[in-house]
């Protein structure tokens, strides 16, 4: 029995513990490439805190003059934070994969067990991951500078956070068949793509201000119910289970959509023969 049949009769390909030790095995790799690096976290936090400071203080500014912040003085701060939800966890998808771009790793990657779910799974948990610590850093600056906790929505948080993670990696996947299919000259769009959905999501004015156009795609936007429900919770202390569900409902939508596109990007990459191709 040659060595590599022993593996495989030591570490069988198939079942459902095959799987999931494999998933494992990927986070772990990103997991220490991402925790032994103080920059790399200090960078992850560094974003999200200085644009919570800086709406804190515009906050403070305006709020003796403006009725609207003096009822709802947290409106901008959480503005911040649950947009920083949606940025965080695209970029964890796109990320985790563009790191075994610059490490020529797709060649490894693909010739190994691993199947394609367990490479989505693998970068959907370290998305959360990553999307955890940024934003975290930033609620506890949040709570130190501003005495501001996000946590104040209560379970309607969990609501906002779920949606918007869910939709950041509909984004991501979208952005990383890209970036597959065009190589590392299209990696800007993983720090780009999601500012083209900030506009027509509401994060910091109601959907109703933008012209009807404009207002036709926002409520195609799974992040536009999201911050609507936001406000509904804030102003008038109304938990809108209708918005999250249509949010829910694109999500599905989204991410179905955002799965096909990495997948036909994986098998375009194949078929040319890029795959050991692609690196720095």
């Amino acid at each position: 029995m040659s060595v590599g049949q022993a593996a495989v009769a030591l570490y069988p390909q198939t079942g459902v513990a095959a799987s999931a030790r494999r998933v494992r095995a990927l986070i772990r790799r990103h997991a220490y490439l991402l925790l032994k690096s103080w920059p790399r976290l200090v960078s992850m936090i560094y974003y999200p805190t200085v644009t919570m400071v800086l709406w804190g203080f515009v906050t403070i500014y305006l709020k003796p003059t403006n009725s609207f912040l003096q009822s709802a003085p947290g409106f901008f701060l959480g503005a911040v934070l649950l947009w920083d939800v949606l940025f965080r966890g695209q970029l964890g998808v796109s990320l985790t994969f563009i790191e075994e771009l610059y490490a020529r790793n797709l060649g490894n990657l693909f010739v190994s067990p691993l199947r394609y779910y367990e490479l989505v799974a693998g970068q959907l948990v370290m998305s959360v991951l990553r999307t955890l610590i940024g934003v975290g850093g930033a609620c506890a600056f949040a709570w130190v500078l501003f005495h501001y906790s996000i946590f104040s929505y209560g379970l309607p948080l969990i609501a906002f956070f779920a949606n918007l993670l869910m939709f950041g990696w509909a984004i991501g996947l979208a952005v990383s068949g890209m970036v597959l299919r065009w190589g590392l000259g299209a990696e800007e769009l993983a720090w780009a793509a999601i500012f083209l959905f900030a506009p027509v999501s509401g994060v910091y004015y109601p959907i109703a201000v933008l012209p009807s156009a404009l207002q036709a795609i926002a409520y195609a936007m799974p992040s536009a119910y999201v911050f609507e429900g936001m406000r509904a919770v804030l102003l008038s202390q109304t938990f809108r289970w209708d918005l999250l569900l249509r949010a829910f409902a694109l999500n599905i939508v989204y991410i179905a959509i955002g799965i096909v596109l990495f997948r036909v990007a994986i098998a375009y990459a194949r078929k040319r023969g890029m795959l050991l191709q692609m690196g720095e």
